[in-house]
C-alpha cells in the first residue's frame, strides 16, 4: 500500500459489527479543520466509513477504530485487520472509555493479541518521532476526559503500538483523544492552546514515517 498517493488525504473511520463505532462524530471534522490549517496536506474535508470487513479499506492509508464497547471482529474483520496493517496501513485506535480496564480497552487488546500475539502492543517511547514530526511533544498529551472521574481516574504517560517493520502499524490510546476533539472546530478559538495540534501528527507520522 502506498500511503501517499497523490491524493487528498481522507479521513476514515472503521465501522465493525461489534461495539459502538461511530461515536465522536465531530471530532474528525476538528482534525480535518486542523490540517487545512497548519499543514500543506490536501485535504477532502468529507469523513469517510469503511467496513472493517470489506475490501475497501485497503484503499486508505489512515483509519480510525473506536467505541465504548465491546470490540469482537468477525473472522473476516480480523482477517483483513491484519492484511490492511501488514500491506502499509495505518490504524489510530482510541478508547473513547479512557479507562484501562474497560470494555472497550480489554476486548480491543484481546482481538490485537489474538491476530498479532501475546506481546505485540508495546509501550512507545516517549521520545519516539510521532510526538515531534510536526508539532514538539514531550509524550502523549494529557486530556481533560483523564482527570474527569469517569474513567481510572489515571493520566496515561504513554501509547502503545503494534510495530511492523520498524513503523507504527496500530495507534493505540486510553486517553480518549476522541472525545477530547469533539467539538465544533469554530469553538477551537476560544482554546488557549490548540489540544488538536498532537492529532496533526499522528496524521502526518502516519503518512510519511
Amino acid at each position: 500500500m502506498n500511503r501517499l498517493e497523490g491524493r487528498d488525504f481522507v479521513f476514515t473511520r472503521i465501522k465493525y459489527e461489534s461495539g459502538d463505532w461511530d461515536v465522536d462524530q465531530r471530532m474528525p471534522s476538528n482534525l480535518l479543520n486542523s490540517l487545512v490549517e497548519y499543514t500543506t496536506l490536501p485535504v477532502n474535508t468529507t469523513e469517510n466509513i469503511v467496513s472493517l470487513g470489506s475490501n475497501e479499506i485497503f484503499g486508505f492509508p489512515f483509519t480510525y477504530l473506536t467505541g465504548h464497547r465491546l470490540v469482537q471482529f468477525t473472522s473476516a474483520e480480523k482477517k483483513n485487520f491484519e492484511a490492511y496493517v501488514r500491506r502499509g496501513g495505518f490504524v489510530f485506535a482510541d478508547d473513547c472509555n479512557h479507562d484501562i480496564d474497560g470494555l472497550f480497552a480489554k476486548s480491543f487488546e484481546q482481538q490485537m493479541q489474538d491476530i498479532f500475539g501475546m506481546d505485540a502492543l508495546v509501550k512507545i517511547p516517549n521520545d519516539h518521532a510521532i510526538y515531534s514530526c510536526f508539532f514538539d511533544f514531550d509524550g502523549p498529551p494529557t486530556t481533560t476526559q483523564e482527570l474527569n472521574g469517569w474513567g481510572d481516574d489515571l493520566v496515561h504517560d504513554y501509547l502503545k503500538a503494534i510495530m511492523i517493520d520498524d513503523r507504527i502499524a496500530v495507534l493505540y490510546s486510553n486517553k480518549d483523544y476522541g472525545c477530547e476533539w469533539d467539538y465544533d472546530f469554530r469553538n477551537k478559538k476560544w482554546y488557549k492552546n490548540d489540544n488538536t495540534k498532537f492529532g496533526v501528527n499522528i496524521v502526518m507520522h502516519a503518512l510519511t514515517a
